[in-house]
């Protein structure tokens, strides 16, 4: 009944909105086209927050509707599934299934979890062993599943330590989300980001840049959280007690070897991911796009000499659905940006605010967009072209704006169903883990702590970094 109930609800907004655009005399310095497309903005946004189809099939069916009226073209439509982001991507997760198949993830998380003497050190090396997965490993939901037999390997080791247990359980989405603001593929929402950018402003966000905005944020939050999560979760006596992990211990409950000499195919897969990491980092020296150097990664992995996986089990793993709710939202955000709907949602919206409280107004409500909008793609895709249309009017950076929305939206911690690796991570049979009470009380004192962070990044970090606020 509460389903149907706020369908209903939401229906009746849609249906209202666009009742209000169809009407001649309403809004006169609306074009044609503007009409249009908020109307077909507000049904998608509606149908996101209130119903239960799928954001894919809402997406590709508002990219449609907007070919079909002649508000974007069908090249426009079209050629967002040939942008270089998407390619990255697809190129990111082969390399992924390569990783995956050889364990070498694993190998390389317990390595440093069993150097932990101490909960504090355990915690924090956790975090920085699933801060580096966010260059294997696009998206958070795929970061979430190859980091779960990790997480359960230590849960049998800790057993006798309930407290610890759910407090990794709280730990690892809490990390995988936070610290995929340190790369371009850390989330879709990256990707979407930087699209918009590109046809709003005509500035594209190359890999490196990213990463050098993107990297300190992370780290500082992650380790950040990691604090909150273990003084939120656990008592002075559960932190208290010596930590004894060692990798006989790990390796009891891991399927994949992670003692002994490396295998051939774990040292290839090494090998070749710090080149592909190397190169990305290294662009501006040799100016190869990132997206041919991931395709190149991609092509050595699947590769029957030197790679570890075939292409077509490496392709079964790519996420197409993500792939093509980008491409639509990508569309939706054109539309936006040339009909004028965006300057023109933005117009009534008192702009005259100094920079650092227009920011700190967009990060708030990046926030807590979460609890409205489940999905990060489709939250990036509603904020990040009104953002850009309010920062210009406002006299901000976009670029300064549009980065700061999106690293603050990684922040969705709120409740189970908030974010994929926080499900994942709250429904593990025969583990303890974490119940929403725990959550509430983590975001009580998370939320405030990230957005603070991104707000200090973008004032002060940002601008040496050559994105000013203004």
């Amino acid at each position: 009944m509460t389903l149907n109930l706020r369908t209903a609800a939401t229906l009746c907004v849609a249906l209202s909105i666009c009742a209000l655009l169809v009407v001649p005399g309403n809004f006169p310095a609306l074009t044609g086209d503007a009409r249009l497309t908020l109307a077909v903005f507000a049904l998608a946004t509606c149908a996101w927050i209130g119903t239960a189809i799928d954001d894919t099939y809402i997406a590709l069916g508002a990219g449609l509707a907007l070919t079909a009226t002649g508000v974007i073209s069908s090249d426009t439509l079209f050629s967002t599934l040939g942008d270089e982001t998407v390619w990255l991507l697809i190129c990111a997760f082969v390399l992924a299934a390569a990783v995956a198949r050889t364990g070498l993830a694993g190998r390389a998380a317990a390595f440093l979890v069993s150097g932990a003497r101490s909960v504090r050190q355990l915690t924090h090396l956790t975090t920085a062993a699933l801060v580096v997965t966010a260059f294997a490993v696009p998206a958070t939901s795929g970061r979430a599943a190859l980091a779960l037999p990790v997480f359960l390997a230590l849960a049998k080791a800790l057993s006798d330590r309930r407290r610890l247990v759910v407090m990794l359980a709280l730990l690892f989405p809490t990390v995988i989300l936070l610290s995929a603001v340190a790369t371009l593929i850390g989330a879709g929402a990256h990707l979407i980001t930087v699209s918009v950018l590109w046809e709003s402003t005509g500035e594209r966000i190359g890999f490196t840049q990213w990463l050098l905005l993107g990297l300190p944020l992370a780290v500082a939050t992650s380790h950040l959280a990691a604090e909150a999560v273990l003084l939120t979760t656990t008592r002075r006596a559960d932190r208290a007690g010596p930590v004894r992990i060692t990798m006989d211990d790990l390796q009891e409950h891991s399927e994949k070897p992670v003692t002994g000499p490396w295998e051939p195919a774990e040292t290839r897969c090494a090998l070749l991911l710090a080149t592909v990491v190397a190169l990305w980092c290294s662009e501006p020296l040799h100016q190869v796009p990132p997206a041919v150097v991931a395709l190149i990664g991609a092509v050595v992995a699947a590769s029957p000499a030197l790679g570890t996986v075939r292409l077509k089990d490496a392709l079964g793993t790519v996420p197409w659905s993500l792939l093509l709710f980008m491409a639509a939202t990508m569309a939706m955000g054109v539309a936006l940006a040339e009909s004028g709907a965006a300057k023109w949602l933005v117009g009534g919206v008192p702009l005259d605010l100094p920079p650092w409280l227009f920011l700190a107004v967009v990060i708030a409500v990046s926030t807590a967009a979460h609890l409205v909008l489940q999905s990060r793609s489709a939250r990036s895709s509603v904020l990040v072209p009104l953002v850009v249309a309010a920062a210009v009017g406002a006299g901000v950076n976009p670029v300064a704006a549009a980065l700061a929305s999106t690293a603050a939206a990684g922040f969705c911690h709120t409740l189970p169903a908030s974010a994929k690796p926080v499900t994942l991570f709250a429904e593990i049979p025969g583990t303890p883990t974490y119940t929403p009470r725990d959550l509430l009380r983590l975001s009580a004192v998370l939320a405030p702590l990230t957005a603070a962070a991104v707000l200090l990044c973008a004032l002060t970090l940002w601008p040496l970094l050559g994105v000013p606020v203004r």
